[in-house]
Parts: structure tokens; sequence; C-alpha cells
């Protein structure tokens, strides 16, 4: 059961409840009855007659609000994003971050209807950028998939596409950024026009050789000073940013600029099993997450909170039970 009847304690907080649980795909809403809800045709999910029932009396937790949490779709990858939807959207959460990756198979057009279909909010569309290449042709080739992917952004009725600036072993970090800045200050105008904002991702100076010349909230201000754009702003993951001693200056700073675009959460475990694909659940792992949401709240950010969860042990399970898993980390931990 996900959230028993009465108080709830974990570290230290106190989470007042009512009973909730858990409706997944191919199952009926739990307190509604089939007759209350219409039944949902259209979901492109192939089951007759499967409903598209919303689970809605969920409680408002101290922790999360389910209704603010947002799950990347690359959270549960062995899932379509019709499945991811339904789930999300049957569990009271509020919003999904669609991958590219679960996208493109099925068009834009059909992701929209479906995110639509099921009322989720798209805080972001992940993700453009990697424009970081010693052959001017293939920088070039960034930036125009990056500019297709504002359009397609703005078709999902996302919020903002996440940007990961991109790195390869010759190039050196400060050429990286600067290839970046230039990228970025052809591209800003496109999203302008689409109503989109821009949320350069930094990633944990793990990453610097080969996927993220930017790895600090520091140098991702310093871009978006650079080229100057009210769309241009930065997402700030805990997995990547938690170990920064001067996180929460950098933090206030994003919030004073009005550039604190977006936050994700999971945990940094300290000997993860796979370089990319062992991140943790929230409570796994060593990152201060409650403390730095603190810090993005204080500082004025108060959109969704995205789950960006990458792990293998979990993509091999059950995607229902890692689910539960998540939203029962998120009240505990987030």
């Amino acid at each position: 059961m996900l959230a028993p009847a009465g108080p709830v304690r974990s570290r230290g907080c106190v989470f007042k409840a009512r009973t909730a649980s858990l409706v997944f795909p191919g199952t009926p809403a739990v307190g509604r009855s089939r007759a209350s809800t219409p039944a949902r045709s259209d979901v492109g999910l192939g089951r007759q007659g499967t409903t598209a029932q919303v689970c809605t009396h969920y409680a408002v937790f101290v922790g999360v609000d389910l209704h603010r949490l947002s799950i990347h779709t690359m959270t549960t990858r062995p899932w379509s994003l019709a499945e991811a939807a339904q789930a999300c959207a049957r569990a009271g959460v509020g919003g999904v971050s669609p991958w590219v990756e679960h996208v493109e198979p099925i068009g834009v057009g059909e992701a929209a209807r479906i995110i639509a279909d099921f009322g989720l909010r798209v805080p972001a569309y992940v993700r453009g950028g990697f424009f970081v290449h010693s052959d001017a042709h293939e920088r070039a080739r960034a930036i125009e998939r990056t500019r297709r992917l504002i359009d397609d952004a703005r078709a999902l009725g996302a919020e903002s596409l996440v940007i990961v600036a991109g790195s390869q072993p010759g190039v050196a970090l400060d050429d990286g950024r600067a290839m970046t800045c230039d990228a970025l200050g052809v591209l800003v105008d496109h999203a302008a026009a689409a109503g989109l904002r821009l949320a350069v991702e930094p990633l944990h100076p793990m990453y610097a050789g080969d996927r993220s010349c930017v790895n600090t909230i520091a140098q991702a201000r310093a871009i978006c000073d650079r080229v100057g754009s009210p769309v241009l702003g930065v997402a700030v993951d805990v997995y990547h940013v938690w170990w920064d001693d001067r996180l929460e200056a950098q933090i206030e700073a994003l919030g004073r600029e009005g550039r604190l675009f977006g936050f994700h959460v999971c945990d940094f475990k300290p000997e993860p099993a796979h370089p990319l694909h062992d991140r943790g659940l929230m409570g796994e792992g060593c990152a201060p997450i409650r403390e730095i949401r603190a810090m993005v709240e204080r500082a004025g950010f108060d959109g969704m909170i995205e789950v960006e969860v990458f792990n293998r042990k979990w993509w091999a399970t059950d995607q229902r039970t890692f689910l539960r898993a998540i939203i029962e980390a998120a009240h505990a931990h987030a």
C-alpha cells in the first residue's frame, strides 16, 4: 500500500494522508466505479474497453504533492509513452517528461494526443543539444535537429526543451562551451517564437569527456549571460550538482535572474554498478535531495519535480512495482 491512513513518519517528516492506492494499465481504478468515468477507447493501447480513469483521492503529502510530480519516460524505459502516460495518470501523478526516444517511434502528433488524452502536464521535452563537434557540418546538423525538437516540444505542449551541451574528446572544454553558446545564440529566437524555454542541464563532471562540457550551474549561467535571452535558463538535476560547494549561492542566483527552469530528482550512489544506468531512487544514495529542493523553492521555483532515474535493475522489473517505489521514495525523501 502506498499511503496508509493517518500520519506517516519518514526521516522526521510527518505526512498526513488519507488511504490511497495505485491503479495501473489494464486494471480498474480503485475507489471509483467504471460507470462513474467515461471509457477511453482512443488511447491507442490496443486494449478493447480499457479505461483511462484517473485516481483522484490521493492526499497532498508534506513531502511531494503527486500533482506536482512528473516522471521522465526514460525512467520507466520499458513502457511505451502510452503505457507510461496511462500509469502516471491513474496513479495521480500530474505530469510526464517525454524523451525523444519514446516520441519519435510514434510521431509527435500521436504523442501529443496521448498526453492530452490523459490530462498530463509536460514540464520538459528531453533532449536537444549535443552541439560540440570538431566538424562544423556536424555542429550544423545538431543545431538543425534541436530546431526541429523545439517545434516538436511546442506540439507536445512542453514548457521547456532540455539542452545537453555535448562534449567530444579532443575538443577543449572551453571551446565546447563556446560552440554551445554559438548554437544557442542561433536557436533562442526560434524558441521565443514558439513560446518555449530552453533549459541547459549541467551534467556531473564525470561526463565532461564525452557528454557535456557544461558541468556546473556557474558554467550554465555564464552561457546564459553570453547569449542574453530570457528564454534561456537552467535545469537543476540533483544527481549532477549535489556535490558543488557553491550550490546554494548558484541556485539563489538562478532565482534572482529568472533562470531556474527545471528541477530533476534521483539519488547519487557512491559506487554505481554502471556509470549511466545505476542511478538511485531518492533515499538510496548520498545526495541531500530534500535540502536541495528547499534551496530551489526558496529561490522561487514552484514548477514540477521531475523524476529521472536510469536503473537497469528497475528496468528489468515490473514497471508498476517501480512506479510504486518511485512514488514512495518521492514522498519519503524528495
